[in-house]
């Protein structure tokens, strides 16, 4: 079976495979949730009805199983699920008090559970137990939506499927849209007509099948010729092009360089992460004559709206402008826009509508470069991003066949505030330490700095890895995604000796999560031999890396952290050794004197910009450690009179607690700086050493 502007993925073979029929109708939703076209992540649902013996009475009784509330059709496992006694949920409708009082029976669907493992109900549970149908599609297609959201969307349903699909105006999801759907099928069945499908305005569609491949086949073909539908209508694109996009290169220079200045404004409330895309369909909708028009207009499917606030903010900027000042210039944009969100809420706010959440925007645009989308994380940035190029989708479509057509600015409200969204919010688990901050650590490709980016990471935070050694750094990467996920870490090669390479990093960085928050200073090398043994190349091989290397990094970091003005941590990794004047270490050891010196001055110098400049003094790092490389533990051995097997039990034995000392303890200590414990701290040393009394500070 082909189809052009879906896809086909049904394994005939695979399929044939699954005896239970609840495994086929998750089955059948992963299938629709891998096609972004059909419904992003996270939206839209899927059911099914059968036959299961009651565990009380051992008598058949009809269930239905459904996607449960939270969970992605595209992912879905039959634990994500909930289970329900069909007949208790239909019966629902016996204490329905009408839609005022619709709230209250989301409660009530749990009196209703059949498997006692089910995932909470969703409140698109009634939507699906009161139609007759087995099998059941509930998707936000792009295609569909842009003929829901049209003006003429009815007639156009009518005209089109000949009275096949049905039509239900908008309502918000619940148990009063449940009871309209199947009034709509009713109606039709005394008309003689049946249905295939149900629209909804503005919002999304419905369609069904008696078995799991009828409802897949039928949900394809349905979109398939509503998306050949809007092909057809298709012209002048959102009143053609206005302006032209920058070269590639040059749209994710002017992306990187404004983005911490962006993710400043957006974090006034609470730390923010972003979200860049230079998706040909958002270049085409930013550069055109219509953006004005319809831009200020909002969403219409609510999964998109709940995901990207009423409107976006378009920055009235040119593409190729020079950002000098920019910050001054988009300041009154960004105040407006509040001042607007304000003026929304007390509005449109019922008596017991929660608090005013974040007046900030979640979607920026900025003709001829891209779109930045900015949330509580980078998924959620992400997501945000996905679902306004969906928005973007349904505008081109509704346009072309017609005229979009957004929420009214109260409907859109009363999603945004419903007291059930507002109560899932509450019961979110609270934020880690680090949520919504940004971290590049040098030389994190292994050893103490993997550590290091490891345990920010376990904090929530978003990480940048660094390392002029690209097969560690892809090594580290790859396990990071693996235990992080692919939101929550990138890399980027990185030599600190080289200026141009550590404002490449930072301008990934930027273009990565919006900015950067926390920078660490871990990168280096270690040559131990006496001043006699010395050699000049060695000397300057040592202050090149350790100190230039911190200048540098440093230097590359302050111009992004002031641009967000939200100031920050730079974290530098000296040595007990900047301290202790030890045997065979003249180079080694006063480049990590002028290490800790260069803090100190940094300290002295950032504080007005709210940026916090410490050190970590670790000494003998043995395990996972690059510092033992290249005759480094040799050296000490010799200087201490016995061998390098003999090192670990040595340094451990001479220090106050008698204690290895391990990467993760030098991570445990970078925390404490940033964890938002020690934010009136800066110019300070924290030694993690097990106690050496030399290096004591005095």
């Amino acid at each position: 079976m082909e189809f052009k502007h879906v896809s086909y993925l049904w394994d005939e073979a695979q399929a044939a495979r699954i005896t239970d029929e609840t495994d086929l109708f998750i089955y059948r939703s992963n299938l629709l949730g891998a096609d972004l076209r059909l419904t992003n992540y996270g939206g839209g649902n899927t059911s099914v009805k059968i036959k299961d013996k009651d565990p009380l009475t051992g008598e058949e009784v009809d269930v239905m199983w459904i996607k449960g509330s939270g969970g992605d059709i595209g992912t879905l496992t039959k634990s994500g699920c909930a289970a329900l006694y069909l007949a208790r949920l239909r019966a629902l409708k016996n204490v329905y008090r009408g839609i005022e009082f619709e709230d209250e029976m989301v409660a009530l669907f749990n009196h209703c559970i059949f498997d006692l493992a089910s995932k909470a109900p969703s409140i698109d549970t009634p939507l699906h137990g009161f139609l007759p149908y087995k099998h059941i599609d509930h998707l936000h297609p792009d295609a569909a939506i842009a003929i829901a959201a049209a003006k003429d969307g009815k007639a156009i349903t009518q005209e089109l499927f000949e009275g096949e699909i049905g039509w239900v105006d908008w309502k918000r999801p619940g148990f009063d849209l449940g009871l309209e759907l199947k009034a709509c099928v009713d109606e039709a069945a005394t008309e003689g007509r049946e249905l295939k499908g149900i629209m909804l305005g503005s919002h999304g569609l419905f369609t069904w099948g008696d078995t799991s491949y009828e409802s897949y086949v039928n949900t394809l073909q349905v979109i398939e010729k509503c998306a050949e539908y809007i092909e057809n209508k298709t012209g002048n694109v959102f009143g053609g092009a206005r302006s032209e996009s920058l070269p590639e290169d040059q749209r994710k220079t002017q992306a990187a360089a404004i983005a911490p200045v962006l993710r400043g404004f957006c974090s006034s409330e609470r730390p923010m992460i972003g979200h860049f895309t230079d998706d040909e369909r958002v270049l085409e909708f930013i550069n055109s004559h219509d953006l004005e028009k319809l831009a200020p207009m909002g969403t219409s499917c609510p999964d998109h709206f709940l995901r990207t606030k009423i409107t976006p903010l378009v920055l009235e900027i040119a593409p190729h402008e020079d950002l000098a000042g920019v910050k001054e210039k988009l300041a009154p944009a960004f105040e407006a826009y509040r001042q607007m969100y304000t003026e929304y809420y007390e509005t449109c706010k019922h008596a017991n509508s929660p608090a005013m959440r974040d007046p900030n925007p979640v979607v920026i645009l900025y003709p001829g470069v891209g779109m930045f989308t900015f949330a509580k994380d980078k998924t959620t940035a992400r997501l945000a991003a996905e679902y306004y190029v969906n928005a973007i989708n349904v505008m081109r479509g509704a346009e072309a066949i017609s005229a979009y057509t957004a929420l009214p600015r109260q409907e859109a409200f009363n999603i945004e505030y419903w007291l059930l969204e507002e109560a899932k919010l509450q019961r979110m688990p609270k934020p880690k330490a680090l949520a919504g901050r940004i971290a590049l650590v040098t030389g994190s490709g292994g050893g103490i700095g993997k550590a290091i980016a490891r345990k920010l990471a376990q904090e929530g935070a978003c990480v940048i890895l660094s390392d002029i050694d690209e097969t560690r750094l892809a090594g580290a990467q790859e396990e990071f995604v693996q235990a992080f996920g692919r939101d929550a870490v990138a890399g980027t090669v990185l030599n600190v000796t080289d200026a141009a390479s550590a404002e490449a990093a930072f301008g990934k960085a930027s273009l990565a999560f919006g900015g950067v928050d926390i920078v660490v200073n871990n990168a280096g090398i270690s040559i131990s031999k006496s001043i006699e043994e010395h050699s000049l190349e060695e000397w300057d091989r040592l202050y090149d890396i350790l100190v230039k290397g911190q200048f540098i990094v440093s230097k590359a970091a302050i111009p992004v952290l002031k641009k967000q003005g939200m100031g920050g941590d730079i974290l530098n990794i000296v040595s007990k050794n900047a301290v202790v004047a030890g045997p065979n270490n003249p180079g080694y050891g006063s480049a990590k004197a002028a290490q800790a010196h260069l803090s100190r001055l940094m300290a002295a110098e950032l504080g007005s910009a709210g940026i916090r400049v410490n050190t970590v003094n670790p000494d003998a790092v043995i395990a996972d450690s690059n510092i033992w490389a290249g005759g480094w533990a040799e050296g000490r051995a010799k200087a201490y009179g016995i061998t390098v097997e003999e090192l670990p039990a040595y340094y451990a034995k001479r220090t106050l607690l008698n204690q290895v000392i391990l990467p993760e303890d030098i991570a445990n200590a970078c925390f404490v700086f940033v964890s938002g414990l020690l934010n009136k701290s800066t110019g300070n040393a924290l030694n993690v050493d097990g106690g050496v009394a030399m290096a004591f500070y005095r």
